[in-house]
């Protein structure tokens, strides 16, 4: 902020003012980051007060459901404040800094635009001020609008400054720019892959679903009977309680569980790996049970589904977007392969292992991981056996692999005898929602994936 023309000019009892030698104050706040976003942690501050910066620079870098999210500059100035520190969350509508941006008449001060200063000679004798400055055009300069929201924006043809704000400080929502195209706004035609995600629940609806039936007590003072520590339940465990949550509370859990013999599966993996791992991959289980989930996904269209129960509707999506849960440091993410029906097994290792290395590293993107259809968990390389998964809302089922181990099997020769030998047995369970699903539609479900994994030379006979 320029602290010397104020001053001077209100000494001086000067009446008008040129606003372009006036550098503004405009506050940025945290913008809708995407459906059902409503908060996020700081984890960078990647500007300084006093830093020149343009329009979609990069000037923070916040956590927000599992996914880190770089935040764009939406003006052209100079840093002026900064009112956040690494660490602290923040909510929508939040004033994250401000920035001193020169000549900007739309955001000049109120006395300057709107009740400009009288001469006192001029209010003894009665004179009224001169007639406010005109307002600006809406939208003049750059406009404040989420990542998500210029994205929306760009794929549905709309320029985002013919676009009315309903936002905190002048924000563009997405339902604005969806609103600005339903009543006639110029747009592009959306192919069917381009079309909005499906919504996530309102604060309100999550606020409803979240609340028990029955009041929890207060705790006890723990403290009583020795030292404890308070961690704040932040980042990504605080998006995975609030996702599970909604899950459990929602979704009638029955769980399928089966083990599945991959002696074969294995021999195949381990004639492969080399070669897949030349080009950038890893064979791991994961990759053959995500081409199998697709085969039964698509043999049994109701397990790629969502209960829409505002409509009394089940919907059923017709592509393939299979998530892949990851173990981090700092939790549970998980990340979203799409289209894995049409992709090979060499396609895939690459770009499960891509996709793994990148959310470990916490690069991946809040896109990145919306859109999933189906999820895959698997414990095993943590040593884990049979465990009872928790479906991701709002899908209709999940898959989890345990560890593979060796265990005697009872095996049938051609010759009508019987042999017991030692086969490399993996366990699978598949929880389904209960309101769309059967036991029946499980056991078929699980039949399709576990043939698949069983003879992976007939199904996985293109690697390229």
């Amino acid at each position: 902020m320029n602290k010397g023309i104020w001053p001077r000019a209100k000494a001086q009892g000067k009446r008008i003012f040129d606003l372009k030698e006036i550098v503004m104050a405009r506050e940025f706040k945290l913008p809708d980051l995407g459906e059902g976003v409503h908060e996020g942690e700081v984890l960078k501050v990647l500007v300084s007060i006093g830093d020149e910066v343009k329009e979609g620079d990069p000037i923070l870098e916040v956590e927000t459901d599992k996914a880190a999210v770089e935040i764009p500059s939406p003006f052209t100035g100079k840093v002026a404040e900064i009112r956040v520190k690494e660490g602290e969350t923040v909510r929508v509508g939040d004033v994250l800094m401000t920035f001193g941006i020169e000549g900007d008449q739309e955001s000049a001060p109120e006395e300057a635009v709107k009740k400009p200063e009288v001469e006192p000679h001029q209010a003894e004798k009665g004179v009224e001020p001169s007639e406010e400055a005109a307002s600006a055009p809406k939208h003049e300069g750059p406009v404040p609008a989420s990542p998500a929201t210029r994205r929306l924006a760009r794929e549905l043809g709309v320029d985002l400054h013919n676009v009315g704000s309903s936002g905190p400080g002048g924000l563009v929502t997405a339902e604005d720019v969806r609103s600005f195209v339903e009543k006639g706004g110029a747009a592009e035609a959306l192919s069917p892959s381009d079309a909005p995600e499906e919504r996530a629940p309102t604060p309100g609806q999550v606020s409803a679903i979240l609340a028990p039936a029955v009041a929890a007590p207060p705790l006890p003072d723990f403290q009583k009977w020795g030292p404890v520590e308070r961690i704040p339940l932040r980042s990504i465990r605080k998006a995975t309680a609030r996702q599970m949550s909604l899950a459990w509370s929602q979704i009638p859990h029955v769980h399928n569980e089966d083990l599945v013999d991959v002696t074969q599966l294995d021999e195949f993996r381990r004639k492969h790996k080399a070669e897949i791992e030349e080009k950038g991959g890893k064979l791991s289980f994961t990759v053959f049970a995500l081409k199998a989930a697709a085969t039964a996904l698509k043999t049994h269209p109701q397990f790629n589904a969502t209960l829409d129960t505002a409509n009394g509707e089940i919907i059923l999506k017709q592509y393939f977007h299979i998530g892949v849960a990851v173990n981090t440091d700092d939790g549970l993410i998980v990340p979203v392969v799409r289209d894995v029906d049409r992709k090979s097994i060499l396609e895939l290792s690459i770009e499960l292992t891509e996709l793994v290395e990148r959310t470990r590293r916490r690069k991946v993107k809040l896109d990145e991981m919306q859109g999933g259809t189906f999820t895959i968990t698997n414990v095993g390389p943590m040593g884990g056996g049979f465990f009872a998964p928790i479906i991701n809302y709002p899908e209709v089922a999940i898959m989890g692999m345990g560890g593979a181990k060796l265990q005697p099997v009872v095996v049938s020769s051609a010759d009508g005898n019987h042999d017991i030998v030692p086969r490399l047995m993996m366990p699978l369970i598949l929880c389904i929602d209960h309101r769309v699903l059967d036991g029946a539609h499980a056991t078929a479900f699980m039949r399709t994936v576990k043939e698949a994994l069983e003879d992976p030379e007939e199904l996985f006979i293109t690697m390229t």
